[in-house]
């Protein structure tokens, strides 16, 4: 099976706190809600504390064509994927020429030739890399990503693998659209980078050993559709650029239809929901993580690397469920031990993998 062997995040440079998002908001919506008090308690009861963006909040406020926040969106996307992977592969002083391939994930900007062809250009990579983007996958983004390279390491054991999400959401806000949808995604969503090392079984992972470290198994995974939910969660493209759908029905789905979809690939891998230990799941509001706990019936424990992610970075789409991810890379796992990498995105749909911990 194949390895994760270490996940890089990189920051946007702006840190915000919750408080001075919610007169951004009160100033920008107010005109347009009359009950703007009582909608504004969104912020509050999000229990999102601080979030990172490209630019001052006050950059959002003026008027920004489509191509200016694209142009942003590929100069940050490509000095903070440089980071990330930078911070990834120093792990293990993992050579560059060695990654066969990058799987690069994002729903926030355009690019062509694509991102991972201008991170080429940057960093040693060989010129015989294989390039893999992926585009607009969401929030399900990272758990999908992470479920291709699993696929493509499983059919070359020998292969070293990148997988890079990046989105930064606060380049597709929209000061003209006075939607709650908009709103309720002015108060959740947040820009960051993340990358995974992901290697197969052939790979010497004993090459990489740490004193006491515990490494991450991709065991299986499983990719779930809910037909005819395309106006669940997704973009609308407009001549100003990309304005959020964002139903309010999003716990309740989850609610629903999560703990079917979770069982199946449990009955799939002859396991029960009590052998699972670990949860590293795309924290897409605390009604979203309340709403797991609620299909799955799991201790609050389960969620708390999920939460305390969604408290500090808020929900930055694809690539939240990497850094909670890195979180348990700093944690002393027992092997054997087995987790569910999962998340929910645009479609309506989800994407899981069987984690296990192993030396």
């Amino acid at each position: 099976m194949p390895y994760i062997l270490s996940v890089g995040t990189c920051d946007a440079e702006h840190k915000i706190d919750q408080e001075k998002t919610v007169i951004f908001a009160k100033e920008m919506f107010e005109d347009h809600f009359p009950n703007i008090k009582r909608l504004l308690k969104v912020f509050e009861n999000g229990q999102i504390q601080s979030r990172n963006f490209v630019q001052d909040v006050s950059w959002y406020k003026h008027d920004h064509s489509l191509q200016e926040k694209n142009d942003l969106y590929i100069e940050k996307a490509l000095e903070y994927s440089v980071k990330a992977i930078e911070r990834c592969l120093s792990t293990y002083d993992t050579p560059y020429h060695e990654i066969e391939a990058i799987f690069f994930v994002s729903s926030t900007g355009f690019s062509t030739p694509s991102m991972e062809a201008r991170i080429m250009n940057v960093l040693p990579f060989s010129p015989h890399t294989k390039r893999i983007p992926i585009w607009g996958l969401g929030c399900a983004g990272g758990a999908s990503g992470m479920s291709r390279a699993h696929d493509y390491c499983l059919a070359y054991p020998d292969a070293k693998v990148l997988l890079v999400c990046v989105e930064l959401c606060s380049l597709t806000f929209q000061n003209d659209d006075f939607s709650k949808s908009n709103l309720i995604g002015t108060s959740l969503f947040a820009d960051g980078v993340a990358a995974a090392l992901v290697v197969g079984e052939n790979v010497k992972v004993n090459e990489f050993e740490q004193d006491g470290h515990t490494y991450v198994k991709t065991i299986a995974t499983q990719s779930t559709l809910k037909p005819h939910s395309e106006d669940v969660m997704g973009w609308d493209v407009k001549d100003n650029g990309l304005n959020v759908v964002f139903s309010k029905d999003i716990p309740t789905i989850v609610d629903n239809w999560m703990y079917p979809t979770i069982h199946q690939f449990l009955i799939d891998q002859k396991l029960e929901m009590d052998q699972i230990q670990h949860l590293v799941a795309h924290p897409g509001g605390i009604k979203v993580l309340n709403a797991y706990r609620s299909a799955l019936s799991l201790p609050e424990e389960m969620i708390a690397d999920a939460l305390e992610v969604l408290k500090h970075y808020g929900n930055m789409s694809s690539v939240t469920v990497l850094y909670v991810l890195s979180r348990f890379f700093g944690k002393k796992i027992n092997a054997g031990e087995l987790g569910l990498l999962m998340a929910l995105g645009p479609g309506f749909s989800s994407e899981i993998v069987l984690l296990e911990w192993t030396e």
